[in-house]
């Protein structure tokens, strides 16, 4: 049985992937059908799987820099690390990425505002997994005592989350699916905007 510590980790993450896999879920949208998949109904089957395994990937990219960040938190909440330390995993598996890449899809441009995103992140993961609460809505409502609090920092990691977007855009030109990040970006905004509603009126 794990540590208190633990549970609540294990609470933030189940969030953000229940998160992710609703932002894939509005922003990847099914093709409309054609005339093969209307006559020959096994094609429908084929086409469903492939875009809900193309979404379940989409949905382990967004969760790239939130996953790091929480590891992060967790390391300098359970083992005391200092800063330095929880970083050193980030900064070495982005610069891996960065000198691997062959294809011009990842640059500096992008690693350097996704580190920025992440710090911003651990702040907020280290203020839920010192907060009282047995679930994520409860972690929420203690580390942030008033929803406007809460809504302050959505906008903030709305803004790094578009500043990482706009790298990319200009990192890969005319190869960037903008209309995707569009809806990426709008999805991201309505699902956590509804949750922080349904937290915080549920709040006692």
């Amino acid at each position: 049985m794990g540590t208190a510590l633990d549970e609540k980790y294990e609470s933030v993450l189940a969030h953000e992937r229940s998160w992710a896999k609703a932002v894939a879920l509005a922003a990847m949208r099914p093709k409309p059908l054609t005339v093969w998949e209307v006559l020959i109904p096994i094609f429908i089957i084929f086409n469903h799987m492939r875009l809900k395994g193309a979404r379940e990937v989409f949905a382990q990219n967004i969760l790239f820099t939130k996953k790091m960040a929480l590891d992060a938190a967790f390391s300098l909440t359970s083992k005391g690390l200092g800063r330095e330390e929880a970083l050193a995993p980030i900064l070495e598996r982005t610069s891996a990425l960065l000198t691997s890449d062959t294809t011009g899809i990842y640059s500096e441009q992008i690693r350097r505002n996704q580190l920025k995103e992440i710090d911003l992140l651990i702040e907020h993961y280290r203020k839920l997994l010192r907060a009282d609460g047995e679930d994520h809505a409860s972690l929420i409502i203690h580390a942030y005592s008033r929803q406007s609090d809460y809504i302050d920092f959505l906008e903030q990691l709305s803004t790094a989350e578009k500043d990482v977007n706009m790298a990319a855009v200009e990192t890969l030109g005319s190869q960037a699916d903008t209309e995707m990040l569009s809806r990426i970006e709008q999805a991201s905004h309505r699902i956590r905007m509804a949750a922080a509603d349904r937290i915080f009126e549920a709040a006692p």
